[in-house]
């Protein structure tokens, strides 16, 4: 027998004997994850759509405002988000028992209504930002097309005005068979590419921003942001600052899939260690993104920048390489919208393999050969029709709500407060026995309150904006 055989053979035999060397303290099998895969987990659900409305959000806010709001915004994410990591494990960080999703972490902690409240926020977010990531996808595509146009029309916008639907729908296609894939710890690659794109396009973006400040030899844009001119009135420039905090949020909203990011990392050292430095590298890494991008947008365009930047024709050449950043925005957000689904994909079928446990049309997987060489692919029919469901769902939604701006700023405001503070504040202190009233707790009260409010105006402002943009919306034109 060759040596290489042997030695694996060996291998075999020493995990037949240690299963530890296979499978984890909870009997499932052994986590790969790193704090590499998991910081590109989250650069993948981070750097996303949400960067290309931050120069039209600092444009709300101005020079002083916006900056500001973007570093307190990435501040309190990346403390909410240590204080989070400790929740994945119950008690003891090493050998406590695991919370494999965000919503076990509420319920085993904090169990009662919160748990509803919990699935009710966490699920609704998770599909928002599923279909915003559909329509952001489409207007990148669009803009590929409309960039090529303009420059063939030489400049003529009125011959470039086109439909997304088309887009969606190719979009929606793909994730289809995405999908398809089991669960996280198979996307890793899918991830680790999407974030390279997001790099790219971010990139892209910041070095069309320079090199329009440098050919105006001017800096645009105000102290105090967009002034009440023209036709805008005092109202009008209340609701767009609040819409505004609501895209930087955004920006910011990892938190409802970071205990199943967390369940993929292995250990030693214990995973909350491995996820709080995953979370101080990604948040460092996209907050620098976003604050070049922002400004420098910002800096390009001053008051008119746009609700999408690499959609812009102002940002029309070369043209060749604003539609490089658009495939690579699209090709992100085909990895960033497996991240956010894959939480809603292992509910649903949990929740079925429960309901109807002998099932076995439910739960039977089928071997299929798809290509000669390759391993048989495992086909589960809850899998197939579930999730091909979904797709469809999020799809037609998108076609029918096609507001990429507003849409951000809701999904930021309303997940913001209760997945990103809320609920890691309250079992933090829960889980830490944190007394009422001692410094800590109030501290941590104050934090909480204060989140709350800056929601609920975000929330105001995003709905005003999707109410004016219903006025002169027609349903799939």
């Amino acid at each position: 027998m060759a040596p290489n055989n042997l030695s694996q053979l060996e291998a075999n035999f020493d995990d037949i004997e240690d299963p530890s060397k296979s499978y984890d303290d909870d009997g499932r099998p052994k986590r790969t994850g790193t704090v590499w895969t998991a910081s590109s987990h989250i650069i993948t659900a981070v750097i996303g759509s949400g960067v290309l409305s931050l120069a039209w959000a600092i444009a709300q806010l101005g020079w002083i405002a916006g900056p500001s709001v973007m570093l307190l915004f990435s501040f309190v994410t990346l403390y909410t988000s240590s204080l989070l990591s400790d929740c994945y494990r119950l008690h003891d960080a090493v050998s406590g028992k695991r919370n494999y999703t965000y919503i076990d972490a509420v319920a085993s902690i904090l169990g009662g209504v919160n748990v509803k409240l919990c699935g009710l926020f966490q699920y609704l977010n998770l599909v928002g930002v599923t279909i915003g990531y559909t329509i952001a996808a489409s207007t990148s595509m669009m803009a590929i097309k409309r960039s090529n146009c303009f420059h063939k029309n030489n400049g003529n916008e009125k011959e470039c005005d086109m439909s997304g639907n088309v887009y969606m729908i190719g979009f929606g296609v793909i994730q289809m068979f995405l999908s398809q894939i089991g669960d996280f710890d198979q996307i890793w690659w899918l991830s680790i590419v999407a974030a390279i794109m997001s790099f790219a396009y971010s990139t892209i973006g910041l070095s069309l921003g320079f090199a329009k400040v440098a050919e105006s030899g001017k800096i645009k844009g105000s102290l105090t942001g967009i002034s009440m001119i023209g036709t805008m009135t005092q109202a009008q420039k209340i609701w767009r600052t609040s819409q505004a905090l609501g895209d930087i949020a955004f920006a910011y909203s990892f938190s409802t899939v970071l205990i199943e990011i967390e369940d993929t990392i292995r250990s030693p050292p214990s995973e909350a260690k491995s996820m709080k430095k995953a979370t101080k590298i990604s948040i460092a890494v996209t907050t620098t993104f976003y604050m070049l991008c922002g400004c420098m947008g910002y800096a390009a365009l001053g008051v008119k920048s746009p609700g999408n930047l690499l959609t812009d024709l102002a940002f029309s050449k070369p043209f060749w390489l604003l539609d490089v950043a658009n495939a690579a925005v699209t090709v992100h957000l085909v990895g960033a919208y497996q991240v956010f689904s894959q939480p809603i994909f292992a509910f649903i079928e949990k929740q079925a393999s429960q309901r109807f446990p002998t099932n076995q049309l439910l739960n039977k997987e089928f071997k299929v050969t798809l290509l000669p060489g390759l391993a048989p692919y495992n086909l589960n029919l809850l899998r197939l029709v579930s999730r091909t469901c979904y797709v469809v769902l999020t799809t037609l939604v998108s076609t029918l709500l096609p507001f990429f701006n507003d849409v951000v700023g809701i999904l930021g405001a309303l997940g913001f407060w209760p997945l990103a503070v809320y609920f890691p504040v309250e079992m933090y202190i829960k889980q830490k026995k944190i007394a009422r009233w001692s410094g800590r707790w109030i501290c941590l009260k104050i934090l909480s309150m204060a989140c709350l409010v800056v929601s609920i105006v975000a929330v105001a402002g995003s709905f005003a904006g999707v109410l004016l943009d219903l006025k002169k919306y027609k349903p799939f034109h």
